[in-house]
């Protein structure tokens, strides 16, 4: 039976970058995923933000141009607000080509990653596949998306609280007009959310999503129907992709972590409550989880696992959780009009611009107190 120190359990962003700061730490670290490839099942529109650029080294040229303006539109989609930054505020990368690159970078630093193997379970320090032998791992990360298996079989929190998306992907012709992001406020659309269409002059982005009860037509439906006449729509000019799936936004999980494993990305509820962006919450999450990890590793002091509480960081952001609960209220056309109404006086663009365009991170941690400085390059 092989052994490991640690078992990564999903070769998403969050399992790959967690496996890399780890196998720095001199651990011996596989990666598991059911995937065969990485370029398969993914579920994120890869919308980066600019604090992440800013922060982690995401390869240039897996990045589309950047996008400045922001255009928030009623139910009646007209007269949509339009917020424009001084500066880049997103990127919209390749996916396939960040996981890809994760994968060599994890795999640089020693790190192996065995994908089509399906985790089974784990009992008492051994982990079960389906179809393949079993492995003996000290720790077991679980960064396998928002409904996590390693989540209930290590006895920590689950996600209860998702939203469910769907969307369409597809090149475009040159770019002819100014890169934006259109947002439009409608529940018969998406319902606690938003329905939204972003086109960098490469690829167009569109999508929705809501909660699974209110979308009594169904997700895919929806998106059909919204990408018939959405804002800002390019025609496609190649084969268009799909993709789908659950996103957890009820907030970073109470606990996390135990001696046996802990959990990162979707798994861990690391997903701001209010926009549902999960790229950046993934990386800084899992740079304290590796740096916990490793100490707890090295010294065996269960005390180190106390720095990974999710109550911590739910405590930093209890004003998303609160506008969630706004979102989530607004149930019907005419109070989704008002609320783009009250968005367009001062006070409404300013919070607009702060949400949208702000220099917070959800969560921010520091990783350095729990042992040596990481390095946040992903290279």
């Amino acid at each position: 039976m092989q052994v490991v120190d640690v078992l990564v359990v999903g070769a998403g962003l969050a399992g790959l970058h967690t496996a890399r700061l780890l196998a720095r730490q001199d651990l011996d670290v596989l990666v598991v995923d059911r995937r065969r490839s990485l370029s398969a099942g993914i579920r994120t529109t890869g919308i980066f933000v600019r604090r992440t650029l800013e922060d982690f080294d995401v390869p240039g040229h897996l990045l589309g141009p950047g996008v400045r303006d922001v255009l928030l539109y009623p139910p009646s989609r007209r007269s949509p607000i339009r917020l424009t930054s001084d500066r880049d505020e997103y990127r919209v990368a390749d996916m396939a080509g960040v996981y890809e690159h994760a994968r060599r970078a994890a795999e640089t630093a020693g790190a192996q990653v065995l994908l089509g193997v399906r985790y089974a379970g784990v009992a008492a320090g051994v982990v079960r596949f389906e179809g393949a032998e079993p492995v003996r791992a000290r720790f077991v990360v679980g960064a396998d998306g928002a409904r996590s298996r390693v989540a209930r079989d290590l006895g920590l929190d689950v996600n209860r609280r998702m939203l469910v998306g769907a969307e369409l992907i597809h090149p475009v012709a040159s770019m002819t007009a100014t890169p934006a992001f259109h947002c439009v406020l409608d529940p018969r659309v998406a319902p606690g959310y938003l329905g939204w269409v972003i086109d960098d002059g490469r690829h167009a982005h569109v999508g929705v999503a809501g909660y699974p009860g209110a979308m009594r037509s169904g997700v895919r439906h929806l998106l059909d129907a919204f990408a018939a006449g959405a804002p800002g729509r390019t025609a496609p000019t190649g084969p268009v992709e799909r993709r789908g799936g659950p996103i957890p936004v009820g907030g970073v999980l109470r606990r996390l972590a135990c001696p046996a494993g802990l959990l990162v990305g979707d798994a861990a509820g690391a997903v701001s409550p209010l926009t549902a962006g999960g790229l950046d919450p993934c990386l800084r999450m899992s740079e304290l989880a590796a740096a916990v990890a490793a100490g707890y590793l090295r010294t065996g002091d269960q005390r180190l696992l106390d720095r990974y509480d999710g109550n911590t960081f739910r405590a930093r952001f209890r004003g998303r959780l609160l506008l969630r609960r706004v979102f989530a209220g607004i149930r019907s056309p005419a109070a989704a009009e008002a609320a783009v109404a009250v968005l367009r006086g001062r006070p409404g663009r300013a919070l607009a611009a702060r949400v949208l365009f702000g220099d917070g991170s959800f969560p921010d941690v520091d990783p350095r107190p729990a042992g040596p400085p990481l390095n946040r390059a992903l290279r």
